[in-house]
């Protein structure tokens, strides 16, 4: 039996590599959700182009609890947070322009239910809240009901785990 030895550059370009390699899997597992959430779609649901889907969420705070969200409109576009918005008329177009901060829907528009519990899913925008001026969504009609019934608290879990829970993905 004869026993080959390789210099040991080659052995350290080769473990160099491989701790690279092994680096760089790991910052792209730990790499942060986007601060809005925007579905890139996927063999059971279509990808989204707008933040909540294209809804107006301006509309959303004159809206009756159980109304259907309304939809935006391409002619009024706006950017914020590296997300394209759409609003079904100019003046709420102009009232998220003035303020975007109070329209957006909190935690990014990912499930308020889900981040009371630190964990990140998809808001789904006809299952909507408004609460102290804030718009909440949930995964659906379900876990809102539950969301619903301790609001209060679900609201502090869900305050005390945004932003970080985007870290967690």
């Amino acid at each position: 039996m004869m026993i080959v030895l390789k210099p040991i550059r080659t052995i350290s370009r080769t473990i160099g590599a491989a701790l690279a390699a092994t680096f760089i899997a790991v910052a792209v597992a730990h790499a942060r959700a986007p601060a809005v959430y925007i579905d890139e779609g996927g063999v059971f649901s279509k990808a989204w182009e707008y933040a909540v889907d294209g809804y107006d969420v301006v509309a959303y705070q004159g809206l009756d609890e159980n109304a259907a969200p309304v939809a935006g409109e391409d002619a009024y576009t706006a950017t914020y947070k590296g997300v394209q918005w759409r609003f079904s008329t100019q003046e709420n177009l102009d009232a998220f322009n003035a303020d975007p901060a109070r329209y957006a829907p909190a935690y990014g528009g990912y499930c308020a239910w889900a981040m009371a519990r630190g964990q990140l899913a998809k808001g789904d925008p006809a299952a909507w809240y408004v609460h102290g001026g804030t718009l909440y969504l949930n995964v659906n009609k379900r876990i809102q009901r539950r969301w619903l019934s301790d609001l209060e608290n679900e609201i502090a879990a869900g305050d005390e785990n945004w932003p970080g829970a985007l870290d967690s993905r």
